[in-house]
């Protein structure tokens, strides 16, 4: 089965990224053929400062290599080393009509909180149907926020084998376990919103920020839901499954603060996560190495992105000289 998902360098990576995405890619390399990106065309929306891109694509790679992608097992690249997909998601918007692309929530999302609009992102579902339907991806590992991209994608490959011939797969979704991961604030984590715990944060730092997630006030020897807290909802996510249902049980029968959970996160966040900083730490000393790594999945995902492409052209009828 083939597997194709990609992460924006758009900042530092933090525990939504690796609970809704990292941790899965990690497991599937196991037992499929995975292409990984990381998806510097897409932070363009949103990062027009051109070394910290640079640097923000670094991170990512380091991160991903820290956490336990093998290279050996996966290709693991940039987004830019492929640039037929942005040639692709041209042809894609001839066949699309823009009333889909309106739909999208991300779009309406952004929207509706006052950041910064262009056309990039209103465009975003076309280059993400691209980067999914050049690689004849059988499978995308997504969050239940993104199944809808998915949805799309598949429209989109629908509308390209209605108006010329059958190229594209249909790739469907794989959701994992954590859907949505809260950030301090209660909302999705993310970087747009500034909510996040990184993944490899300072260690004072993170426990402060740690400290901060918003509760309720319900009082101590209250029993609390566990399914409305969002320190219950990480917690269970890093502690082991004995421990959680633990925690569980302590939220319903009462007498437990909030300060307790949260301490105990912290813990299990340095437990998980800060003992890794040394790796991470190694692997930036090594950016030649990191860089071979990804200029050599590069060129493997190209090839087969220039097959894909060679008969999307055909099947439109355009023709580009030979060299």
């Amino acid at each position: 089965m083939r597997v194709l998902s990609g992460i924006q360098p758009s900042g530092a990576l933090h525990l939504g990224n690796y609970f809704g995405a990292m941790k899965q890619h990690i497991e599937l390399q196991e037992e499929n053929e995975c292409f990984y990106f990381i998806a510097n065309y897409h932070s363009l929306t949103t990062i027009q400062d051109p070394e910290r891109l640079r640097e923000l694509t670094r991170d990512v790679a380091f991160d991903y290599l820290t956490m336990g992608l093998d290279p050996e097992k996966v290709i693991f690249f940039r987004h830019s080393d492929v640039p037929e997909v942005t040639e692709l998601a041209w042809i894609l918007s001839t066949v699309t009509g823009k009333g889909l692309l309106e739909r999208a929530h991300s779009f309406k999302d952004k929207t509706a909180k006052g950041l910064g609009v262009n056309m990039g992102l209103f465009c975003y579902p076309l280059l993400m149907a691209a980067d999914i339907l050049i690689y004849r991806s059988d499978v995308v590992p997504v969050g239940k926020d993104q199944v809808q991209h998915i949805e799309m994608t598949q429209d989109m490959a629908g509308y390209f084998n209605q108006t010329y011939r059958e190229v594209f797969v249909r790739p469907e979704p794989r959701l994992n376990e954590a859907f949505v991961v809260p950030g301090v604030d209660g909302q999705k984590m993310s970087k747009s919103y500034g909510n996040a715990i990184d993944l490899f944060g300072d260690p004072k730092a993170t426990k402060k920020r740690i400290m901060s997630i918003k509760t309720d006030s319900t009082p101590v020897e209250d029993p609390k839901d566990p399914a409305q807290c969002n320190v219950f909802a990480l917690l269970k996510l890093i502690a082991e499954p004995e421990e959680a249902r633990e925690w569980e049980r302590r939220y319903r029968v009462g007498g437990l603060g909030y300060g307790q959970a949260k301490k105990r996160l912290a813990e299990l966040y340095e437990e998980k996560f800060g003992s890794k900083r040394e790796l991470r730490a190694q692997w930036a000393a090594r950016p030649d190495d990191v860089e071979d790594i990804l200029r050599s999945g590069g060129r493997r995902a190209r090839a087969v992105a220039q097959e894909v492409m060679a008969e999307a052209r055909a099947a439109c009828g355009l023709v580009t000289a030979k060299h």
